[in-house]
This record gives C-alpha cells, structure tokens and sequence, in this order.
C-alpha cells in the first residue's frame, strides 16, 4: 500500500521507502543517517492520592474528636528517564507493582498530563494528545476481540477504521494480507478468533491479531502492555520475533514484559528495569553482566540475566531499604560509562519532528491521519480518519456479521418472549366483556407490558462485554462516539421487530382482545415501542455499571419501581404528591395506558350489564332472582330504567375510572419512543464524559 509523495511539494524532505510483505527493512540502528523518530522522557514522577480505608477505629476516632488522617501520597514512577529510537526494541522490566504499565500508560499518554511531571518529547519536541494519537497505537495486555469474527475479517475491519477512504478497497486488502503474512497468520487467516463456547485460534495467534489491528496503518510509536502474559514461551518468543520486525520496518516499540527468556532477551535493544517506580537498570541488555560485576554480584555462567537481575531486586525489596542501593548504583554507573548513553545526552541528531512527520505521510506511512491529498502538513492532520456515515457503515456491518454467527442468542431471546406470551394466552385464554373479564384484562397489560421491560435486560452484558474494545478503539480516534451509539442502536432494532410480532400474534387474539386488525397493529407497535424504551434503558444502564450482576440487580429493583407507579396498583389520582413525579418518570405507565385505551376506547362496547354492577358486592352471592329484585329496586328509587340488559358500564367509563385518560393512546406511543431515544442520548452523553481512557 503506497501513497506517492508529490514531487512539488515544499514539505517532503525524507523519502522512507515501504516494503512489501516479504521484504524485511534493514534496522534503522547503526544505519548511515540520523534516526527519523526519537521518544525520550525525563523525570517522569507519577503521584497518586491513597485514601485510608473506613474501619471501626477510624470512626472511635473521628467520636474523640480526632482530625481525620490526611490521604498518603504513593509514588508511582520516580524520575524515570530513557529514550527509544526508531528501529530498536524498548523493554521494560521488573516485578509486580514495579511501575512497568504505569510509564508505559505515561509515554502512550495514557495519564492525565496534569499529573505527571517530567517530560516526554518526539524528537525533542513535546506532542499534543491529537498528534499522538496518530502516531501511536497502544496494544492493551487482554486480547480484546470479536469471538465470531476470522482473523482476516478482524484485521480488515481494522483497516476499514484505521484507513482513509482515499485508499482503495484493494490496497486495503493488500494491507490486510501482508500483515497477515508479517504476523505469520496464514494458518489461521480463515478461523475465527473463539471464546469460551467457540473453539478458534491460540492464545499465541489472538496476541498477534491484537497487535496487528492495532498496526495495521504503520505507526510510528507502538505501546505494548505485557504483551507475552500468559502465553508459553515458544509464543512469547514469536510475539517478541513479530515486535522485534515490526521495529525494523521503522517504528519504535516499547513494551512491558514480566520475565522474557534468554531469547527474547536477545531480540531486545534497550531494557529498563524498575523497582517500585525506581530505574534499577538502564542501558542494553549486554551491558547487564557489566553492572552487575561492577555491583559486586556478577552474573553465574548459563543463567539469564533478567532472571538474575529480578532475583536480585526481588531480594532487596523484601528489605526495609528496598531497591535504594541499586538505584543508586545505577546512577553512578551511568556517569561512569558515559560511551553507552551518549545518544541519551542528544549527541546523535535527528530531524526535526514536523519534517519527520510529513516525510511519514508523503511515503505512504500514518495514513490514519491523512487528509488523503498527495501534500500534507502536521496541522492539516486530521483527528478522525473517516466521515461519520463511513464509521457507521462499518460499525454496523461488524455487528451483524458478529451477532449473525451466535443465532443461538436471539433463538433464547425470542423462545423466551414466545414462552412468555402462550403462557399469558393460556392464561388469560378468550376473556368475556364482565367486571371480572376487566380486571383479567388490566392484570394481563400490567403484566405484558412490564416483561416487555424485563425481557430486554438480555441487552446488559452487550456493551459491558464490549466496554474495553470500545475503549481500546476510540483511544486514538477510530471512530466516533456518536457512530458507535447510532450503530448500536441501529443493530438493536431488526430483532426488536421480531420480537414484538412474535409476542402479539401470540397474544392478541387468543386473548380476545378489542380492536380488530387496527387495533392487533397499534398493539403490536406499542409492544416494539416498549422493547425499544427498554433496550435504551437497559443500553444506558450498561455504560454506567461495570458489574453484570449488580447490573442486574439495578435494572430488575427499577422496573419493579416502574410497574408500582404504573397506575395500576394505584391509580394516578390516588398517588401521593411527593411521587408523582414517579409516576411520570415510570417507563410502564405510558405503553400500558395505551393498550388500556386501545381496548376501551369504544363508547359502545359494554362490560357491565344489569345485575353484573354486583359483582365484588355483597350482593355478588344472592341469587339472580333476588338481584333482580335489587335491581328493580334501584331503578323505581333512581326513577330510571334499570333492567337485566341496561349498560351501567362502557370502555371509556372503566379508562376514566382509572385515570388513564391524560394522554391519548398515540401521545403515549410517541412518548415511548421519545424514552428510548432519551436513554441512547444518555449513554452517548456518559460516553463523552464519563468512560475516559486516562487515569488521574
């Protein structure tokens, strides 16, 4: 995939060559030029507040009047300082909690910058949050993938995000297929990456399709957090041997890694090992047998370094001091061995960043950032590649290719609605036009209208499974946040369709309910306007919660709020002030006055006759002739016609009876709807500010 430079343009000074999929480029390291890209960080201090947990003796305290203990400040990094080129291979190194993810989130720019002190330069200039995002990638340590997607779709609709429209279907492809054969993926092009149900690919195999979605537009800055975690060591050496390529095609790579074998460690151009946020060792990994000897401990023969190296500080954090002596050793060792960090002093020069970084787009590279014209500058780089319906297109087509191969989800989902309402049929089976066949009719919209609510909390663990691949995504600008929530939404809706047919033609007419066709087509929309409420409710609560089963909880206790102040345990007149506010707020109240006025809506259909007023009476027992006699009765005290067939009681007596009458059935329609949309707004506004990929 080649982007050719235009010959006039003023602002292409470097010409990098691309390479095909079977061409290794020649590292940049030792190569007669200066480096293109040069990442250098100095002092970085990381702090983070820790506050004291609550326990019985912080609240004896806090009751004598004691003050309350101040936050302890923990230091996270302190004064870490290095430098990665272009062409080289950037380890860091150390034990659990050492600060190895930490710097790495702090160069990827993963940290608050406020937080931070020290500084981070390309090339000797600091980068904004947009420009980075465009020269790097940042691979996270789980493999966050789509399980029913091939290898080659994964990567292709990685290339779709990543690359601009201005390239070509086919090189797109091209693209995908050498980065298939780089990531030495070709056995596995065709199987789908698997999850816990579906067999697929090996762990080895999901880390390098991590890494390649995340290199597919050729960065320049690759930020990897331990990527070798919890694979075998013949993976971990092929993941390393993929970096290590990756590197020599003219990137700088830096990754964490736990405790890399004696190979790996030969692949490795720089290390850098910390110990509690401290550089213990700094400098390539042959200089390693050197400090130790001149620390006094030099390493045995046949033993890896790193393995030594770790023990080592492993033996000293176990101390009161800790790692202190290293450290400072380090220090003194590095002045006295200035000739291995003469680069670190900025006695090599490099090109300045902006002529870099244009030369990087005239040759075909960062085109994720690219305005897709032949002359491009750094302030013309763009922070989206694509236009939004781009986005949405490709978002949309991922969905359905991915929910398309896991039938078996939407067969439970619709099995369940379909339970659900032959159980309701059979129940409420052909309901009669009495007093009692109105309260069976009330008790089954309750009833329906609410597992409309429950049936959608299914949609729960979607985004919640989906959380950090949308995170890792819209880290550097794959796409929209808008894209992403409209796509959702509209991937949602089709089976929403069908569950709501499928649930109406279930119980429409085997309960017998008023209407006719117009009134079955009302009823089947306010069942898809109810499903389509409630998958937005639902959508938004998952975006919120960061537990499925409290997730559950949350949503299971509020619809329950819901169908309480529906009105119909208590109708709206009869609901105190202070919550009739819920009232209103309560998801259930405006799909069940619909059906409600959809079904007694006609002034000439009668449910109570003559006698039947007595029924729920005391009368209710006494037989016909004696409440006939009542009847008779009432009529000659009431001076009226009262006689066995007389109406007492039609559609709209019963809605205003029960006070279902504020809105029309179409306004409660609509108001459905208008509930859906509202809770999509909310999710796409708590996606703007409260899902960050940034710690403070």
């Amino acid at each position: 995939m080649e982007l050719q430079p235009n010959p006039n343009s003023p602002h292409v000074a470097v010409n990098i060559g691309s390479s095909s999929a079977n061409e290794t480029r020649s590292p940049r390291v030792g190569i007669d030029r200066p480096p293109i890209f040069v990442l250098s960080f100095t002092d970085i201090t990381y702090k983070v507040n820790q506050t004291k947990k609550l326990s019985l003796s912080s609240f004896t305290k806090s009751s004598k009047g004691d003050s309350a203990e101040r936050p302890r400040v923990r230091t996270l990094l302190d004064s870490v300082s290095g430098e990665a080129r272009e062409g080289e291979l950037f380890a860091i190194l150390g034990a659990s909690g050492s600060g190895k993810s930490t710097l790495i989130d702090a160069l990827a720019n993963r940290i608050v910058r406020e937080s931070l002190n020290g500084t981070i330069c390309l090339n000797g200039e600091s980068l904004e949050s947009r420009l980075l995002k465009v020269l790097s990638a940042y691979v996270m340590q789980d493999d966050l993938l789509y399980p029913m997607l091939t290898v080659k779709e994964t990567l292709m609709y990685a290339a779709e995000f990543r690359l601009p429209r201005s390239v070509s279907k086919e090189k797109k492809k091209k693209r995908v297929e050498e980065l298939i054969t780089q990531l030495g993926l070709e056995a596995a092009t065709n199987t789908i990456i698997g999850d816990e149900g579906h067999r697929g690919v090996s762990g080895g195999e999901r880390r390098r399709v991590s890494i390649g979605i995340d290199i597919v537009h050729d960065p320049i800055l690759l930020f990897l957090d331990e990527p070798t975690s919890g694979l075998d060591s013949t993976s971990a050496f092929m993941v390393v041997e993929v970096l290590k390529k990756i590197a020599r095609r003219g990137s700088i790579v830096m990754l964490s890694i736990h405790q890399p074998s004696y190979r790996i460690l030969n692949l490795l151009d720089r290390v850098l090992f910390l110990s509690r946020g401290q550089t213990v060792f700094y400098g390539p990994p042959s200089s390693l047998s050197m400090y130790f000897a001149e620390f006094g401990t030099p390493i045995p023969d046949n033993e890896n370094p790193t393995e030594f190296a770790l023990d080592q500080i492993r033996e000293r954090e176990a101390t009161m001091d800790g790692a202190r002596e290293l450290v400072e050793f380090n220090k003194t060792w590095k002045r006295q061995h200035p000739d291995l960090f003469s680069s670190d002093r900025g006695d090599t020069p490099h090109i300045p960043l902006d002529q870099a970084i244009v030369g990087s787009f005239a040759s075909g590279r960062l085109v994720s950032g690219s305005n897709g014209t032949n002359s491009m500058t750094v302030a013309s780089v763009r922070k989206f590649t694509n236009p939004f319906w781009i986005e949405m297109g490709v978002l949309m087509k991922r969905a359905f290719t991915n929910t398309n191969r896991m039938p078996e989800l939407f067969m439970i989902r619709l099995g369940a609605v379909l339970i659900t309402g032959i159980i309701l049929a059979t129940i409420y089976w052909r309901l009669d036009n009495t007093p009692k066949g109105v309260q069976e009719r009330m008790g089954f919209f309750a009833i329906a209208m609410s597992t409309m609510f429950y049936t959608c909390a299914d949609a729960l663990p979607v985004f919640m499974q989906e959380r950090y691949i949308y995170l890792r995504e819209t880290a550097h600008n794959a796409y929209r946040k808008s894209s992403f929530v409209l796509s959702n939404a509209i991937v949602s809706f089709p089976p929403l369709i069908l569950l709501s047919i499928g649930f109406a033609l279930t119980t429409f007419f085997a309960v017998g309910l008023d209407g006719g066709m117009m009134g079955f087509f009302f009823y089947t929309a306010i069942i898809l306007a109810s499903f389509w409420a409630g998958s937005g409710f639902v959508t938004f609560l998952s975006g919120i919660v960061s537990h499925i089963i409290v997730g559950y909880t949350i949503v299971v206790a509020i619809l329950a709020y819901y169908l309480l102040f529906s009105g119909f345990f208590i109708n709206r007149d009869r609901i105190p002030e202070y919550w009739i506010w819920f009232h209103y707020m309560s998801l259930v109240k405006y799909p069940y006055q619909a059906v409600m006025q959809n079904e007694f809506s006609d002034p000439n259909k009668c449910f109570v006759r003559g006698t039947q007023m007595f029924d729920n009476t005391p009368i209710e027992p006494f037989n016909q002739s004696t409440k006939v006699e009542v009847l008779a009765s009432i009529s000659s005290s009431l001076h009226m016609s009262l006689t066995n067939t007389t109406c007492i009681t039609t559609g709209p007596d019963i809605l205003q009876r029960n006070s279902v009458q504020d809105l029309s059935k179409w306004n409660c329609l609509w108001v459905t709807v208008a509930w859906g949309f509202f809770f999509r707004f909310l999710f796409f506004v708590w996606l703007l500010v409260g899902s960050k990929n940034k710690r403070k």
